[in-house]
């Protein structure tokens, strides 16, 4: 599947200087988004998941559709102050600043070998505070899962050298 003619470029958008990558090509054409998470299911299969942990926003229409095709179950992780039970949080760094991320207390637990999923690896701030997440409540990450990868952005780096990653295209 040639992946890259389904991903939009917007030049300076949030802000000059930036390009943003828009899935919405992907997620409106039926046979390529399906593909895509076949793909994303193929490459997380031998890792062996237990559970699909997927990063608000997109990560959740990835992380949604391939907990299906997995046949596991789906954990949210959204910013804080989102989640309506008791969570646990982890702080992770932005451009100018932080934020912090937040899942359910109950979300994971001691044996639960999640893969996390995104739409996208920039700096990895955000899928390592979401590692460090399932390790505060005993959980291991089986690995990450991402539609695109940025290159130039190094964000495996951010990421533990022992964590299996796959992408779909990396641009």
């Amino acid at each position: 599947m040639e992946w890259q003619r389904r991903i939009r470029a917007i030049p300076d958008w949030p802000r000059p200087g930036v390009v943003f990558r828009d899935i919405t090509p992907l997620l409106q054409d039926a046979a390529a988004f399906a593909a895509s998470v076949e793909a994303l299911a193929a490459a997380v299969r031998p890792w062996r998941p237990t559970h699909v942990v997927g990063i608000e926003a997109r990560g959740f229409i990835f992380g949604a559709a391939l907990a299906s095709a997995l046949r596991l179950g789906f954990v949210p992780v959204r910013k804080k102050g989102k989640l309506p039970a008791a969570t646990v949080e982890e702080e992770y760094a932005l451009e100018y600043g932080s934020d912090r991320i937040a899942m359910h207390v109950d979300g994971l637990g001691p044996d639960m070998r999640p893969v996390l999923i995104d739409d996208l690896l920039a700096t990895g701030g955000t899928a390592a505070a979401c590692d460090r997440l399932a390790r505060k409540v005993g959980a291991e990450l089986a690995g990450a899962a991402f539609v695109i990868e940025l290159a130039a952005l190094a964000g495996r780096r951010a990421l533990r050298a022992d964590l299996p990653v796959a992408t779909l295209m990396t641009l």
